[in-house]
């Protein structure tokens, strides 16, 4: 957690600042309010060759695990863009967008998720940088065991219960 003021340097500490809302910190020397926003992240559903694409991440958090294509919105960058980045760099596809799938948040996550359905449009599957595989798993293949985020496995059931057959 932070404990200084980025503005001036000064101790924060968290008080009640209204009734209904969480406890925000705020500097004790200036008054300056910091408060703690969620990140953006973007995932793929990515239907290709009978099945969907995952990677197996080579970074942490959730090293060794299997996820979809995905990562944090850049500022000044699209959602659409994001996920259309992320996904090149992961997998060395090219996408174009189809359609928002879901958004999600935890309460145990200050990331909120944005899954979109994706259609491949270019490239051969391969791992980017932070990846150490990336493969495609039919419906019944989906490593679900293997999954470190709740936003991963939320996303492919509702994908699935959606389109059973693809």
């Amino acid at each position: 957690m932070y404990s200084f003021c980025p503005q001036c340097g000064g101790r924060l500490e968290k008080r009640l600042l209204k009734a209904g809302e969480p406890k925000r910190l705020v500097c004790t020397a200036c008054g300056f309010v910091f408060y703690l926003d969620p990140k953006l992240a973007v995932i793929s559903i990515l239907p290709y060759r009978d099945g969907l694409v995952m990677v197996r991440r080579g970074i942490e958090p959730g090293y060794g695990g299997w996820v979809v294509p995905g990562g944090f919105v850049d500022v000044g960058e699209t959602v659409e863009n994001a996920v259309v980045r992320e996904t090149r760099e992961e997998t060395n596809l090219r996408v174009q967008v189809v359609r928002l799938l879901n958004v999600y948040s935890y309460r145990h996550s200050r990331t909120v998720v944005i899954a979109f359905v994706t259609e491949y449009l270019s490239g051969e599957l391969a791992p980017g940088d932070e990846e150490l595989e990336a493969r495609v798993f039919r419906p019944l293949e989906i490593p679900w065991e293997l999954i470190p985020f709740s936003s991963t496995r939320d996303a492919l059931r509702d994908y699935l219960q959606q389109s059973p057959t693809r």
